[in-house]
């Protein structure tokens, strides 16, 4: 049984797949961009750091990836991570304008420049650790408090047009997702391979998540 980590030329690729072989050691784990190794996966996992432009012009570089990832998300569990859920979105503000996947209705936008919060003005990128109010009762998210803490970075914010789309949500100047789930898919915002043993825990509900 292999779970494929897709290979967009992202730099957290390795510290992905290592905290899936460890909550997962008896699992083949795989990094990889080819079409072919993905459709053959049980599971998938979609990270992405960096720009959105870059990560879909690699992926549409490659023959069928795009039409792969599509069939993936309807037929098996896959995880999204951090420009791995921004891109299931229909279209980004980053990068002059990036149409998406448009696996979920919605937009993704930058944070304001001029947010505040009672301690002064926040930071762009959003980096460090930051509350999750759970949604739903998702099987990703078992074992895991509500309220817990994960470990963001992000210039970019995803807004879900469908209310029901919405898994995890967090304030940062403003409200936005932190997890969305659809049917066989769960994607977040935050980085689990970087949120310690709430990150570990919800990596591992994936891989046992029973569909």
């Amino acid at each position: 049984m292999s779970i494929v980590v897709v290979d967009l030329g992202t730099g957290n690729l390795r510290s992905v797949a290592k905290a899936v072989e460890h909550v997962a050691p008896e699992r083949k784990v795989i990094v990889s961009h080819l079409p072919e190794v993905i459709e053959r996966a049980e599971r998938v996992v979609l990270p992405g750091q960096g720009a959105i432009g870059s990560w879909m012009k690699q992926m549409e570089s490659e023959s069928h990836l795009g039409e792969t990832l599509k069939h993936a998300i309807n037929t098996r569990p896959v995880l999204g991570i951090c420009v791995g859920m921004q891109a299931l979105f229909e279209h980004s503000e980053e990068d002059g304008g990036t149409d998406s996947l448009a696996i979920l209705k919605g937009q993704v936008k930058r944070f304001p420049d001029d947010m505040q919060d009672n301690h002064g003005a926040l930071k762009i990128p959003q980096m460090g650790w930051n509350i999750v109010s759970q949604k739903n009762d998702h099987p990703c998210w078992t074992g895991i408090e509500d309220q817990a803490r994960f470990y963001f970075a992000n210039s970019y914010y995803a807004l879900a047009s469908d209310p029901s789309d919405i898994a995890g949500e967090c304030h940062y100047g403003l409200p936005f997702c932190a997890a969305v789930a659809k049917d066989k898919l769960f994607a977040v915002q935050f980085h689990p391979e970087k949120s310690q043993h709430a990150g570990l825990k919800l990596i591992e509900n994936f891989i046992n998540w029973s569909i």
